[in-house]
């Protein structure tokens, strides 16, 4: 059984990491660490956890007693803590801020693999001991967009419009995240500067060295919980049968990137790992469309699939779950 241990473990993504852990087959949960919410059962703060765990929240640690440490803790609190620890030479790390997805510089030196299983199965597969998970906006864009990169055909300006769900700001109280505010409303935030903007620049420049065209995109808050969906397109020379071939193949050996020739709902996703994607042209333009769930592909199962490959599991173990289609 793998050994498991979370850090930050009130959020909602953390929820959801518990509620997959608890049903992995190959997975013995052996702590929670809440600096918030120490001592508190974790049904009471995740309350649809209710009949299936009576784990505790705990206010200590054993790294020792792990083989692996999710950590959930909001953007920078990773870095302190791993700075402030000393990290057994067996532990495998997977971080779910946003610390280490950028690759090293002098100021932020690190060994962590980008986890976007999509393009990194190989290094996490061969021996990598830490993961940084991709931001959920991120794994929407370039998961409609690596095919295209791998082949050489991002070479014009890519307009992007990113739809997210109250859930993807995380479980703080805010403005932002009331039900009065939240519903029945949309509004765009960090246009044309969101944060992930540099993860995905870095991400696509990978797959092609010759990619030096813009990123516009457009995130906007949507008036749903969960879910998001990345509306992008671009020119492209090919006709779209041949797109769809390349994106076919692309994705032809992963277990969760899926094409399909109906344009998606987000709700075709939701309570999954999947991410369903769309493509057509019309007048010339490539246009893709791509939906997942934030706090599963692109944050709690996608950190979970990122664990069975660092263990040589089979990739879906645990992650087999049903949308709320209806």
């Amino acid at each position: 059984m793998i050994k498991v241990g979370i850090i930050g473990g009130s959020g909602y993504a953390a929820g959801e990491l518990i509620r997959i852990l608890i049903n992995h087959p190959d997975v013995m949960l052996k702590w929670i660490h809440s600096s918030t919410v120490a001592g508190r059962r974790v049904v009471d703060v995740h309350q649809g956890l209710y009949g299936e765990t009576d784990l505790v929240f705990s206010s200590t640690y054993d790294l020792d007693d792990i083989d692996v440490l999710f950590c959930c803790r909001p953007a920078g609190k990773t870095r302190e803590f791993l700075a402030s620890v000393k990290i057994p030479d067996h532990l495998k790390i997977i971080d779910l801020s946003r610390d280490f997805r950028l690759a090293p510089t002098d100021d932020n030196p690190h060994e962590f693999v980008y986890g976007l299983s999509e393009l990194n199965r190989k290094p996490m597969v061969r021996g990598a001991r830490f993961v940084a998970n991709p931001g959920c906006l991120a794994m929407a864009v370039e998961l409609s967009l690596i095919p295209l990169a791998k082949n050489l055909l991002l070479n014009t300006d890519i307009h992007t419009t990113v739809i997210t769900g109250a859930t993807s700001e995380g479980a703080e109280s805010r403005p932002t995240t009331h039900y009065s505010w939240r519903n029945d409303n949309m509004v765009v935030y960090r246009p044309f500067r969101h944060p992930q903007e540099a993860e995905i620049l870095q991400t696509l420049s990978a797959m092609q060295q010759s990619f030096s065209s813009r990123l516009h995109m457009m995130p906007v808050r949507g008036a749903f919980s969960r879910g998001i969906m990345a509306v992008s397109y671009l020119d492209c020379p090919l006709e779209l049968p041949e797109i769809i071939k390349l994106y076919q193949d692309y994705f032809d050996d992963h277990n969760f990137t899926f094409i399909t020739s109906k344009i998606p709902d987000l709700k075709d996703v939701v309570n999954t790992n999947k991410c369903i994607i769309h493509l057509d042209k019309i007048d010339g333009r490539l246009l893709v469309t791509a939906v997942i769930d934030n706090l599963l592909k692109g944050a709690a199962g996608n950190a979970v699939h990122t664990m069975n490959l660092l263990f040589g599991l089979q990739e879906t173990t645990g992650l087999t779950m049903k949308s709320v289609a209806f």
